[in-house]
Order: structure tokens, then C-alpha cells, then sequence
């Protein structure tokens, strides 16, 4: 088996569980060559004068609660079907050694979310299972400080490309990835599943 069939395989295991088949997704990808130094300074820049100022954690078993009302919050400011997200399948995702949940808090109470985890047989690609934020800090540079918490991770663990999906209808999500470098990829696959 190849390893892109396998790595595929095991990404389709992984977000098969929740979604209905059916839903549009579009998966996207970028190669962490792209990510250019001036890149990486420019949204360093971008975030250090935003006027939101956020301290982001790992997630544990005692965030399952506000993960799932930031989940519900966020979900439900998009376009995108909306699935429950179950405490037996958070508690899983929090014991997985490839994943990791992050929380943006942001004056003390949790605001954003993002779920990300490594695939492939070295575990040197990442994707972003999910990001969200409520709905009164969308636009607001909160997802830009996550993405860049996700960034660090993964350059941490010396990825070679990242993964994600977007729901085909959020447009909004869409452009955001896309304004990142991310590409379509001409593969069929459904989101992270919870």
C-alpha cells in the first residue's frame, strides 16, 4: 500500500464517524515549504496589533464542557450542518496521542477552540480538524491566534504539509484558508468527525 493510500485511509477512519456522507466538502492542503519566514512574521505582525489578546491551552478532560459550548456557539454561527459533539467522543479525542485541543481564552472565559491532530506513518502531517470561535469574536483575529498555536505545534513536531476541509457553502472559512496559501486537493473525503 502506498503511503498516501495509507495516510489517506487513516484520515478517512478518523472523520468518518459524524458528518452525513452526503454534506460537500472541499479538502485542502499546503505544503510547509510554502510557509515563508515573511509569511510567518507578517501574521506574527498582524496579530500583535489586534486588539484582541487571547492565552491558549492545551485542552483537558476537566475543558470538556466549555469545549462543547464553544463547539455548539461556533457551529451554530456558520452555514455549515451541525452534528453533537458527545462527551464520550471529546474524552476520547482528549486520550489520543496524535491529537490535541487547544482553547483560546480570552478576559478569562474560553472563546475559541481548534482541534488538530497527525497523520500519516511518521506523523509528519497535520490537520486541522476543527476551529471555531463564538460568535462575537468571528472577524476579530481570534482564529488568525489559534492558527498561528497550531502553527507553532506543528512546526514543533516537524510537519511537511497541513490538512483541512471546509464545508463548500462556508464561504467565509473558505477565504480565510485559502487567503493562508491552502489549496483545493482532488481528493473525496468528508470532515473530521466527532
Amino acid at each position: 500500500m502506498s503511503i498516501k493510500r495509507s495516510v489517506f485511509g487513516k484520515f478517512n477512519r478518523r472523520i468518518n464517524n459524524l458528518f452525513n456522507p452526503h454534506e460537500k466538502y472541499i479538502q485542502l492542503r499546503l505544503s510547509v515549504k510554502k510557509i515563508t519566514k515573511e509569511f510567518e512574521e507578517m501574521l506574527k505582525d498582524k496579530i500583535e496589533h489586534n486588539i484582541i489578546s487571547a492565552e491558549i491551552r492545551k485542552g483537558v478532560e476537566e475543558d470538556v464542557d466549555s469545549i462543547i459550548k464553544l463547539y455548539d456557539q461556533a457551529w451554530h454561527s456558520t452555514t455549515m450542518p451541525f452534528h453533537n459533539l458527545s462527551k464520550k467522543k471529546l474524552l476520547k479525542l482528549l486520550k489520543d496521542s496524535d491529537t490535541l485541543i487547544l482553547i483560546a481564552k480570552v478576559n478569562s472565559i474560553d472563546k475559541g477552540f481548534a482541534i488538530i491532530y497527525l497523520i500519516g506513518d511518521t506523523n509528519k502531517i497535520g490537520v486541522i480538524g476543527a476551529l471555531g470561535v463564538v460568535p462575537e469574536l468571528q472577524r476579530k483575529g481570534l482564529g488568525t491566534r489559534l492558527g498561528m498555536a497550531i502553527w507553532d505545534y506543528f512546526k514543533e513536531k516537524e510537519v511537511i504539509e497541513l490538512k483541512c476541509t471546509v464545508y463548500e457553502d462556508n464561504k467565509v472559512s473558505y477565504s480565510f484558508i485559502t487567503a493562508l496559501g491552502f489549496e483545493e486537493e482532488d481528493i473525496s473525503i468528508v470532515p473530521f468527525k466527532f
